[in-house]
């Protein structure tokens, strides 16, 4: 116990040393940068942040232009009209919720079969789903204890008037929109378990004899009836995705042609929603614009904004630092802390880039170089966990979701509450590695549960900062995930060709539909290369 105690003593030791050896070598090459920048170093910086600088820009543009815009009291009608280009934005994003999440899924449950056939998989593929799924529910937790978005908009609660539902009738709907009985119907409308009143006469009789022949009592009663509302079932059209996807993987060479077709269909909309978001600016720009002077208390909305903003963030730590570290210790028996701290400049980097690709090759050598973990494991890994999870994205998803249904006073019930939570894992998994996931998952969470998708509005604010926790978050999770799975996988890796973990990166294909994205300076010194090609 004493010798294991020393060896991780000197273990963390080492790995401090490496940690502040590589940040001086960082700072010195930073000074470097610095003190030979040319102009075409600045302009290449520009050009290759451009969407984000433009993203912010819009930001601060649209806060200002709101305020200013607040004493000339705009009607509602004028309102409208400015904030038209917003509202395209979020039309075009709709438009492309259905076909995105069918196709992105059938192409990753397709893809992911097949390398997560053997053991090594498996244990990657139930490890991300469990703290995808524990993500979710701390999201839902936080956001239900805290409130941060106690209702505040009492015209849509007198527009939206909610039907009171059993648990019951909610839990059954659930299931029922599993599996829907027409997929085209699916695209348009949920089912939804509605009340009738059924009349009821009731006649006693005594001894086979009527009592009070002219009369009989009338009893009504509430009895449900199936009925539908308008809006995608997402929850029927994932649940069909994933099985299908599952079997064109299972297919084979058979399989080849379907998913040829699901991958040229996912690249055409991924094309589609990177020139979208290159418009995104401008709509961010009016529709934050709008919503500022649309309000009508902007210390209110401030503090609710500021209570998501505390909610978000601890439930990101509570994950990060409680739930990944206990899910390390009681798998390995190691302290999960000591491996933490070799991960250092990878969860730096993914704070400053706001990328997990841009990561990746950092986080490849950390864990190969500082943690020692065997090589066969990170490239098996890390590419499906780049894939397939996504801990911080889920979590927000859902907890935003929930507050914007706070802040309008719409109460959720269980099966909504369950629907939001499905659809968010699946729809952050469906949209890894597209710019701006969290705006395009955000649409589709926000429609699978009928709730209004124009005050995305209400967080787009603040989602550039933690944004940054969520893929700092995302990383971190990834990372123990490969500690876990080499640990689980020790035995066949002591019987496995060292080669054999290699071919896994090979096989994963450049997405030419990444149009915008973080480069940094590590992405040349890995074999795997995270630049995309148009």
């Amino acid at each position: 116990m004493t010798q294991s105690n020393g060896e991780n003593q000197q273990k963390t030791r080492s790995g401090l040393k490496q940690i502040r050896a590589g940040i001086q070598s960082r700072s010195v090459k930073a000074r470097q940068k610095v003190e030979n920048m040319t102009k075409d170093d600045v302009k290449g910086f520009f050009t290759r942040n451009a969407f984000v600088i433009l993203t912010v820009a819009a930001v601060i543009i649209g806060i200002i232009l709101g305020f200013a815009l607040r004493p000339y009291n705009m009607s509602y009608r004028e309102i409208k009209f400015f904030s038209f280009p917003g509202e395209l934005l979020m039309r075009m994003l709709q438009m492309l919720v259905l076909p995105l999440l069918v196709s992105s899924l059938i192409t990753g449950i397709a893809a992911l079969d097949s390398r997560a056939s053997g053991k090594m998989g498996i244990r990657a593929v139930v490890y991300y789903t469990t703290t995808t799924i524990i993500a979710v529910f701390i999201g839902i937790v936080m956001v239900l204890i805290i409130h941060p978005g106690k209702g505040s908009k009492d015209e849509f609660s007198k527009q939206q008037q909610i039907e009171q539902v059993s648990a019951a009738d909610a839990f059954l709907d659930l299931i029922r929109n599993m599996f829907p009985p027409n997929l085209v119907e699916a695209c348009t409308k949920q089912f939804k378990t509605q009340y009738a009143k059924r009349v009821v006469h009731v006649t006693m009789t005594i001894n086979d004899t009527l009592v009070a022949p002219n009369s009989s009592q009338q009893i009504e009663e509430m009895i449900p009836v199936p009925g539908s509302v308008n809006g995608i079932n997402a929850l029927g059209l994932v649940v069909f995705s994933i099985c299908f996807g599952l079997i064109i993987g299972n297919m084979r060479e058979q399989g080849q042609p379907l998913r040829d077709f699901f991958d040229c269909l996912n690249e055409a909309i991924m094309r589609l929603v990177a020139i979208i978001m290159w418009y995104a600016p401008i709509g961010i720009l009016f529709l934050i614009a709008g919503k500022i002077v649309e309000m009508d208390d902007i210390s209110a909305m401030g503090g609710q904004l500021g209570m998501y903003t505390v909610t978000v963030i601890c439930g990101l730590l509570i994950h990060a630092i409680f739930v990944l570290p206990t899910l390390y210790f009681v798998i390995t028996r190691k302290n999960p802390f000591v491996f933490i701290s070799g991960l250092l400049q990878a969860l730096i980097t993914a704070l400053g880039t706001s990328s997990s690709s841009a990561t990746l090759p950092i986080t490849f050598k950390c864990l190969e170089e500082n943690n020692k973990v065997d090589k066969r494991v990170t490239r098996f890994v890390l590419p499906v966990g780049a894939t397939i999870n996504m801990d911080g994205t889920a979590l927000y998803e859902a907890l935003a979701a929930i507050f914007i249904a706070q802040v309008n006073d719409y109460q959720l019930n269980f099966g909504q509450i369950l629907t939001i939570s499905i659809t968010a894992t699946a729809a952050s998994i469906g949209a890894a590695g597209i710019p701006q996931a969290g705006l395009v998952t955000m649409v589709i969470v926000l429609t699978s549960v009928g709730l209004p998708t124009d005050d995305i509005t209400l967080i787009i604010a603040v989602d550039w900062f933690l944004d940054r926790l969520r893929t700092t978050t995302n990383v971190l999770g990834d990372s123990i995930g490969a500690g876990i799975v080499e640990h689980l996988s020790r035995h066949e890796l002591q019987n496995t060709d060292p080669e054999v973990g290699n071919s896994v990166v090979e096989e994963s294909e450049k997405k030419p539909y990444q149009l915008i994205n973080q480069e940094n300076e590590y992405e040349n010194e890995h074999p795997v290369s995270n630049e995309t090609k148009m």
